[in-house]
C-alpha cells in the first residue's frame, strides 16, 4: 500500500515554543521580518513563513532543544548572516565545525552552506544555502 498520498500534498505547518510572546513576536516579527497574520492569544502568535504557517505558541515550562527546530532556505548566505548580525541575531560557533569562519558558516560535506541561531527562548533556527 503505497502512503505517499496521505500527506504528500498537504501543506506543512510549523510550530514554535516560546515562553515570551510579545519577545517572540519582536523576533519573529521585527527581526527575522516574518509577517503576523493572526495574534491568537493566549494561544499561538500565527506567522506566514513564505507560505508556510508557523504557530509560535506560548508554553509554560521550556527547555530547548539542543537541534536545529526551524530553517530557512536562503540564496546567500552570506548576505542574510551579514542582514540578521546587523539586527542584533547573534550567530553560533560549534568547535571544529563553524568556528574558523569569520561568519560563523559552516561548509558541509554535501555542499550545504549553514549557519545557526537562537531565538529569544534558546530555539535554534538556522539559514541554509544549497
Amino acid at each position: 500500500m503505497s502512503h505517499d498520498s496521505i500527506l504528500g500534498s498537504c501543506k506543512l505547518m510549523a510550530f514554535a515554543p516560546v515562553t515570551d510572546p510579545a519577545m517572540a513576536r519582536a523576533f519573529y516579527e521585527g527581526v527575522l521580518g516574518l509577517r503576523l497574520v493572526e495574534d491568537e492569544a493566549p494561544f499561538a502568535l500565527v506567522f506566514d513563513a513564505h507560505g508556510t504557517m508557523l504557530r509560535v505558541t506560548p508554553v509554560g515550562e521550556f527547555r530547548p532543544a539542543q537541534f536545529t527546530v526551524l530553517g530557512w532556505e536562503v540564496d546567500s548566505i552570506e548576505n542574510t548572516v551579514e542582514r540578521l548580525t546587523k539586527a542584533g541575531v547573534n550567530f553560533l560557533r560549534f568547535p571544529g565545525m563553524n568556528d574558523n569562519n569569520s561568519l560563523g558558516i559552516w561548509d558541509a560535506p554535501s555542499g550545504a552552506r549553514i549557519a545557526w541561531f537562537n531565538d529569544p527562548d534558546g530555539n535554534v533556527l538556522s539559514v541554509t544555502q544549497f
